[in-house]
């Protein structure tokens, strides 16, 4: 299991890369062995006796034995189709029939009904193949950590802040399947990851231990004169003298004017990691200025609020974005007159703090260009010399901004020592030698998420015996040993249960994993691996405090995020960023965490009060602060603390009017019936449609006389091919056109014409717009309550929901019905299930 050193110096690349590669070739050979042994996972096509005589009527003369147009066989097809390059085969089939160019003009042609029904057999052979080549048999998956699970279990293994340190960063993206990023089969490990992994190794063991001895506590006082970015330093020369470090604008911007305000003269950064005080003497101005809103859109009411982020140079210069920008502190500025503030904030070595203006006006380069002209226009001068107009603007054109006039920094500061991340590994004595093989053990039990065998211990002990031996302090052989673990499957996979047999049940100690890591995405704790140790996770009342104390937990909010990310697809949220100038509010108010931050709260909101899941189709209420209620036109609110809010109108109401859902489901320019359609079958009804032809045009091109995108459609739905799958695509489309492309109500397509968003559904039932669609939704409860579960459960166990599942997958929402269908119920029910169970 374990190498025989660690460091470039010591261990071949190859050899470090071959235990990870041969566990992702195990990976496959158990994924197939599964699927051999458990024949009831695959899923059974549809009997279709007349598919291959049908084919073989029109298709035999051009692609038989006697003559291969395009070089392609069809008289070798056979179903169920048994291998991928029968799958293609089928597909190119599917596409060549949709556009009616098979079989030719001149050959003999199957009428419509004869069409569509080959057209449906075939996409239901491919559908079937696809789903039995991902077949796992219903059994569990050895899985890997994907990025974030990594970056979690590290944070709380050694207790490190990862506000300023992604050991992931570096990661090869995770493969996702249907938007899931921690399905097993896709989560493959390559030769590029093992050496990321060892790279990682190295620094989170590393940080765990910096520094080495407690750092004297320093001060640092930082006065005039300041300088900030190129653009800035002239004009603030001469309207400033440089007096003040001046922040002019919120994060967001595509100018960066202003934006962010470093301390220049503390470029390098702290020396050491840890808490640092910072005091500023700051001050706030012309928060009541003279310019109309449109111009200068920040809230009059509202007090100027300055962040503190981390910068370094590393990364990208000061004044520009950088990779970690996590707020820090949050301060109220002072606008009388120049006030002292003081914070404490973490910072890494390295890192020195950046100061933002968190509800700032935007597009202050252009502001100050604009006024400053028009002002020495007035005057009769002109912008002579260069610049002028800026130095006009800042000392006479009342525009807001904040003003830091001084600047006093101390720390590191360590109320405890060692610090929390030594003591994760040590315990609260400092390190003893003849404690290394005690250490090691602990480190590994906790890492393994169940306790180390003997074997193991005796594996890493020969790796600090190695590298004492290669001159290595006991303390450096030590670090050695841990950067072992790290790299060891037993942490970077989920245990299945099968190996471990010390210390309880090993398939409580892997359920305890699996539910940590579906609640928490993160390492169980001390508490639930001694309830798995004790066998209290196989006790209904036992797991269901367990439950419940985990979602209470602060880390239960990877739950709402990692869930919700992958049900919704919100992980690709500004993946197609929305149009500067179309959509400016959407960058100006920095609505995109905003729109996040509503989605979470909502669905934690259903949970914790066990509201039922149809309240994710519709409800009465949301979540919002001033910013997102102000957006959706909602009644007045103050602050910008998210708070629960009643709709005053039922557009808003479910997931479907939330501005997140909205967003990712539009391409960032314009709104697509058929974009928005598919999220809808797939996300709320259940039931995603057939993938088109890899070659079919979005539209129709001949749409002469089309004047709105449903005209459009509704040529393209001419073709009968098309029109079976888009009766069933475009009417939940239709219902959310209302919406525009960041989420806006809008009544018409910009000045043009009205919008319809009416439609009919394929049961025959007809709405008139979203709210009227949306009643129909609930309707279909059970329908809901499945797709639900199914997420769920696949998020859970780490795999997709297969056919041999059904039954349970029927328990559950027959059970979740009974009980009212409360979010917390259905989320005990998935839970409680033998899915999620390791066997």
């Amino acid at each position: 299991m374990f190498g025989s050193g660690v460091g470039r110096a010591t261990v071949p690349g190859n050899a470090r890369r071959a235990e990870c590669l041969i566990l992702a070739g195990f990976q496959s050979v158990l994924r197939i062995v599964l699927l051999t042994l458990t024949g009831s996972g695959f899923v059974a096509a549809e009997p279709t006796k007349d598919l291959s005589q049908t084919l073989s009527a029109y298709c035999i003369d051009c692609h038989g034995p006697d003559k291969q147009k395009g070089e392609r066989r069809v008289d070798q097809l056979k179903f169920p189709l048994p291998d991928g390059d029968s799958a293609i085969l089928a597909q190119e089939i599917v596409d060549q029939l949709v556009h009616g160019d098979m079989p030719p003009k001149k050959s003999d042609q199957p009428d419509q009904k004869a069409r569509l029904k080959l057209i449906n057999q075939l996409r239901e052979q491919i559908r079937h193949y696809r789903a039995n080549s991902e077949s796992v048999g219903g059994e569990t998956v050895l899985r890997r950590l994907n990025q974030r699970e990594y970056r979690n279990t590290v944070r709380d293994l050694l207790r490190i802040n990862l506000d300023m340190f992604d050991p992931a960063r570096n990661f090869p993206r995770d493969r996702t399947s249907h938007n899931f990023d921690n399905i097993g089969d896709a989560l493959t490990t390559s030769g590029f990851l093992l050496e990321q992994y060892l790279d990682a190794a190295d620094q989170v063991v590393e940080k765990a231990f910096a520094p080495a001895e407690k750092p004297e506590v320093r001060s640092w006082h930082f006065t005039a004169p300041f300088e900030q970015q190129p653009e800035l330093l002239r004009p603030h020369r001469m309207a400033f003298k440089s007096r003040y470090l001046c922040i002019h604008e919120a994060i967001n911007s595509d100018r960066h004017w202003g934006e962010y305000a470093p301390i220049l003269k503390f470029k390098d950064g702290v020396p050491h990691q840890g808490r640092y005080e910072i005091e500023l003497l700051v001050q706030g101005l012309n928060r009541d200025h003279p310019h109309p809103k449109s111009k200068v859109n920040i809230d009059k009411d509202e007090p100027m609020w300055l962040g503190v982020i981390p910068g370094n140079l590393k990364h990208a210069a000061l004044h520009d974005p950088q990779p970690f920008e996590k707020v820090l502190a949050k301060l109220e500025v002072p606008e009388d007159e120049p006030r002292w503030r003081k914070t404490t904030v973490w910072l890494d070595k390295g890192y020195t703090p950046r100061f933002i203006w968190l509800n700032g006006l935007s597009g202050a380069r252009s502001l100050h260009s604009r006024i400053g002209l028009q002002m020495l226009k007035k005057e009769g001068k002109g912008n002579n010399p260069f610049g002028a107009h800026y130095i006009k603007t800042l000392t006479e054109g009342r525009l807001p901004h904040i003003r830091i006039h001084e600047i006093k920094i101390r720390g590191p500061i360590y109320d405890d020592w060692p610090p929390a991340s030594r003591r994760a590994v040590l315990g609260d004595k400092s390190f003893a030698p003849e404690k290394t093989t005690e250490i090691l053990r602990d480190f590994a039990s906790r890492a393994f998420r169940r306790p180390a065998t003997d074997k193991e211990l005796e594996r890493l002990m020969s790796v600090v015996e190695k590298r004492r031996g290669a001159g290595r302090d006991a303390l450096g052989a030590l670090k050695d040993a841990l950067k072992v673990v790290l790299c060891s499957p037993s942490f970077l996979y989920l245990d299945d249960g099968a190996d471990s047999k010390q210390g309880g049940k090993p398939a409580d100690l892997a359920f305890a994993s699996r539910l940590s890591y579906f609640l928490w995405a993160s390492m169980p704790d001390d508490e639930l691996l001694a309830a798995a140790g004790k066998g209290e996770l196989s006790e209904p009342a036992a797991l269901r405090r367990q439950v419940d104390r985990m979602l209470a937990d602060g880390r239960a909010e990877a739950f709402y995020e990692g869930f919700l990310d992958s049900w919704l697809n919100l992980r690709e949220l500004g993946g197609m960023p929305p149009d500067r100038r179309a959509f400016a509010v959407y960058y100006e108010k920095d609505l995109r965490p905003l729109m996040l931050r509503e989605t979470r709260l909502f669905t934690r909101h259903l949970v914790e009060e066990n509201l039922s899941l149809m309240r994710f189709v519709d409800s009465d209420f949301t979540f919002a602060n001033k910013t997102l209620a102000q957006f959706y036109g909602l009644e007045p609110m103050s602050g910008y603390e998210f708070r629960k809010v009643a709709l005053n109108n039922r557009n808003r109401g479910g997931l479907l009017g939330q501005a997140g859902v909205l967003t990712v489901t539009a391409n960032g320019i314009e709104t697509s019936p058929v974009t928005r359609g598919i999220w809808i079958l797939e996300n709320i009804f259940g039931t995603p449609p057939p993938p088109p032809p890899d070659d079919v045009e979005p539209l129709d091109p001949d749409v002469r006389g089309a004047t709105t995108v449903r005209d459009r459609l509704m040529k393209h739905r001419d073709t009968p091919a098309c029109n079976d799958c888009h009766q069933k695509i475009d009417p939940p489309g239709f219902a959310m056109e209302n919406f525009d492309p960041i989420g806006r109500w809008r009544g018409r397509y910009g000045s043009k014409r009205e919008i319809d968003a009416s439609g009919e559904l394929p049961s025959g039932e007809s709405f008139g717009d979203v709210v009227e669609f949306k009643r129909a939704l609930l309707k279909r409860e059970e329908q809901f309550a499945r797709m639900f579960v199914e997420k769920l459960l696949t998020y859970g166990a780490g795999r997709r929901i297969e056919a041999v599942d059904r039954p349970e997958v029927d328990r559950i929402v027959a059970d979740a019905k009974k009980a009212g269908l409360g979010a917390r119920d259905v989320l005990q029910l998935v839970v409680e299930s033998r899915i999620l169970r390791p066997r």
